[in-house]
C-alpha cells in the first residue's frame, strides 16, 4: 500500500561548504538540497532526529511536505542520503520537488514472501541477487516494497524481474530478464552432484593393470 504523505520542517541555509555543514550538525541538524522543476535548488537545514525518525516510518519513498515556520511550501521526494562511515548517521540529504501525479522514476526493495519448494524440501539455498528494482510510477502512489512469492520454485528455479507483480500504474524499467532470486543446491549438495559423474566413470571404465596399452591414433595430416 501506498504511504501517508510526511511532514518534515526546513529551513533557509545561509552557510555553505563544509565549515557550514559541521557547524549545523554540531546543532543536531543535517544540511540538505532541495532540487528540480526547474527551479534553482535550494539549500536548506533539517532536524537530525526529525528526519531520521521520518526515514525509520516509510519516509524513504513516501511523499514529504516541506513546511517552513509550520506554512507549506512543497512536496518532494528524499532522492539520496549520505550517511557518516563509522556512525552510520545521516550527515546529508538530496530532496527532490514532485507534486502528488507526477510521474517519477524510483527503486523500491525486493522482499520475498514464502519459503521455496528447493530450500524447504531439498535443503537448497534462495539466492537473492538483485535487491531492488527500477520502476515509474505516480509519485502519490509509491509502495515501501515490491513482494515477489517464491514458495513454488524448485531447485534450479529463478524468477526474473519481469516475474514481479508492480501495482497499477507502475512500469518496470529494470530489463524484464534480470535474474531477482535464484534457487541452487547447497555447497555439499553441490559438489557430491559435479563428484558424480566421474564416481559413475571410474566404476563403468575400470583401469585395468598390466594390460598393454592402446595404440594411439595416427594423427591426420593438416
Amino acid at each position: 500500500m501506498p504511504k501517508k504523505e510526511l511532514q518534515l520542517s526546513v529551513e533557509p541555509r545561509e552557510r555553505l561548504g563544509t565549515t557550514g555543514a559541521h557547524a549545523l550538525r554540531g546543532q543536531g541538524k543535517i544540511p540538505a538540497v532541495v532540487y528540480g522543476h526547474g527551479n534553482v535548488p535550494e539549500h536548506v537545514a533539517i532536524d537530525a532526529h526529525a528526519f531520521e525518525e521520518l526515514m525509520h516510518h516509510g519516509g524513504r519513498n513516501a511523499i514529504i511536505t516541506l513546511t517552513d515556520g509550520g506554512r507549506k511550501r512543497q512536496t518532494a521526494l528524499v532522492r539520496q542520503i549520505q550517511l557518516h562511515p563509522v556512525s552510520r548517521r545521516i550527515i546529508h540529504a538530496d530532496l527532490q520537488r514532485v507534486s502528488a501525479d507526477e510521474s517519477i522514476d524510483t527503486r523500491l526493495p525486493i522482499v520475498t514472501v514464502g519459503v521455496a519448494e528447493g530450500v524447504r524440501s531439498f535443503g537448497a539455498v534462495m539466492d537473492v541477487i538483485v535487491h531492488e528494482l527500477e520502476v515509474e510510477g505516480p509519485a502519490n502512489q509509491i509502495p515501501e516494497n515490491l513482494e515477489v512469492e517464491v514458495t513454488a520454485l524448485g531447485v534450479h528455479e529463478h524468477l526474473t524481474a519481469a516475474d514481479v507483480p508492480l501495482p497499477a500504474g507502475f512500469k518496470l524499467l529494470t530489463p524484464p530478464e534480470t535474474v531477482v532470486v535464484s534457487i541452487e543446491p547447497s555447497r555439499t549438495a553441490r559438489e557430491l552432484e559435479e563428484a558424480a559423474p566421474g564416481v559413475a566413470e571410474e566404476v563403468t571404465e575400470p583401469e585395468v593393470i598390466g594390460a598393454e596399452p592402446a595404440p594411439a591414433e595416427a594423427e591426420s595430416p593438416s
